[in-house]
């Protein structure tokens, strides 16, 4: 496999226009997991990931990573499948972590494409990491958008550095 900025544009180009196939798929994640966890959580619309797909890939250092995951994802193949377990799994949980982006969605990110990976199913034919790269990008893609609560707000945690200082 050979990356240029030609081969990132095209994968951008197609992970842009996957929406039709992602988006039930993040849908369906939100929907389920803010069921076990007793929230409300908002649906992603195409508008919001085609941004994010947008803005990952304007970033030049990830959209190369991204592309390359993609790209081989959607080749990857393995006879009798269950061989390559192993390599589909560990490629779709970096690419949505990839996505995701900085701590702590990232880890949500990997954590939640594995929840996304068994809800998708790729068509008969389909190469083996087919549905694992549409988990990733819905895992992925979910996390960057709000409408989970606790990301919409002001951590308890963050420090004022300033404040404390002049308190002392």
């Amino acid at each position: 496999m050979e990356l240029t900025p030609a081969t990132v544009a095209a994968e951008y180009e197609w992970v842009r226009e996957r929406v039709n196939v992602v988006l039930p798929l993040a849908n369906a994640v939100r929907e389920d997991l803010g069921a076990l966890f007793g929230l409300d959580v908002d649906p992603v619309t195409a508008g919001q990931y085609r941004a994010v797909v947008d803005e990952t890939f304007a970033d030049g250092d990830r959209a190369v990573n991204v592309a390359a995951m993609t790209a081989i994802l959607r080749d990857l193949d393995v006879d009798g499948d269950y061989p390559g377990f192993v390599v589909d799994e560990v490629l779709g949980r970096e690419l949505a972590g990839t996505i995701a982006g900085s701590q702590p969605l990232r880890t949500l990110g990997e954590a939640t494409f594995h929840f996304a990976d068994v809800h998708a199913h790729g068509d008969a034919g389909d190469a083996a990491g087919a549905d694992d790269l549409d988990a990733a990008l819905a895992a992925g893609v979910q996390e960057r958008v709000p409408g989970w609560g606790w990301t919409e707000r002001e951590s308890p945690f963050a420090v004022d550095a300033a404040r404390d200082r002049a308190n002392r």
